[in-house]
C-alpha cells in the first residue's frame, strides 16, 4: 500500500512553490519565470507556483506526431507557433517523404492549434523568447511527455528551461535535458502517478479555462 503524500494538485502545488521559491527569491530576479502547465492536470499544480513565485501562468499544449500504422511510436511533437521536433532516426526508419511528415505534422498542428483557442480563449501566449521557463506536470511516470514539452519550450524560445512537478518515477527524471529539474518525490516503485494523491480526479477544460482567466486578470493592472 502506497502511503498517501499529496491532499490533491493545490496541495501539491503549494509544496511545489515552497520548493521554487528559493531559486526565485522575490525582487532578485529582473523579472519573475513564465510557469506553464501541462494540461490538464498540471494545470491546477502551476497556478499555485505562479502564484507563489508572482509569474504568468500558461499553458504549454503539445502533441505527439505518430506513424500511422503505429499510433503509439511518434516521429515528433509539435507545440503552437510553428514549434516542432522531430525524431529524424525513426523518420528514416519508417521510410515516409518529408512531404508526408509535414503532412502529419501539419494535422497536429491544427489539433495544438483548436486546444489552445479553447483554453486561452483568444488571448495571446505568453511569449518565451529570451525568458526562463518552469514546466508543471502533476506527475512524470515515463518522461516521454515531459521530454517533449521541454523541446518545444525550447523550440519557442526559452532561455533556460526548469522541470518542477510533485512526483517522478525515480528513473524517469534522466534525459530530460533540462536545466534543472525540481521533484518533491522520486519513488522507485511509483506505480501510478494518482496512487500519491488522495484526491486525484479528472481536471476538466472548464477548471483549466478557469484558472487561466484568473492568472491573467490577477496579473493586468488596475486601471
Amino acid at each position: 500500500m502506497v502511503a498517501i503524500r499529496f491532499r490533491n494538485r493545490t496541495d501539491a502545488g503549494d509544496r511545489l512553490a515552497d520548493r521554487l521559491r528559493s531559486a526565485w527569491p522575490l525582487g532578485e530576479h529582473p523579472e519573475p519565470p513564465v510557469v506553464l502547465g501541462l494540461p490538464r492536470g498540471g494545470v491546477p499544480v502551476a497556478a499555485r507556483v505562479a502564484e507563489a513565485l508572482h509569474a504568468p501562468l500558461d499553458v504549454l499544449v503539445i502533441r505527439k506526431v505518430g506513424v500511422p500504422w503505429q499510433a503509439e511510436l511518434a516521429l515528433g511533437t509539435v507545440g503552437e507557433g510553428g514549434a516542432k521536433v522531430l525524431n529524424r532516426q525513426i523518420i528514416a526508419s519508417t521510410g515516409l517523404s518529408e512531404n508526408q511528415v509535414a503532412a502529419l505534422a501539419a494535422k497536429a498542428a491544427e489539433e495544438v492549434d483548436r486546444r489552445v483557442e479553447h483554453f486561452r480563449g483568444g488571448r495571446d501566449a505568453v511569449p518565451l523568447e529570451g525568458r526562463e521557463v518552469i514546466v508543471v506536470d502533476d506527475g512524470i511516470a515515463t518522461g516521454a511527455t515531459m521530454r517533449a514539452a521541454v523541446a518545444v519550450a525550447r523550440a519557442r524560445g526559452a532561455r533556460k528551461v526548469t522541470v518542477a512537478v510533485p512526483v517522478a518515477a525515480a528513473q524517469s527524471t534522466d534525459g530530460l535535458a533540462a536545466d534543472d529539474v525540481v521533484c518533491l518525490l522520486r519513488p522507485r516503485d511509483l506505480r501510478g502517478v494518482g496512487l500519491w494523491y488522495v484526491d486525484f480526479r479528472q481536471t476538466g477544460d472548464a477548471e483549466v479555462v478557469d484558472l487561466l482567466t484568473k492568472a491573467r486578470a490577477s496579473s493586468e493592472p488596475e486601471r
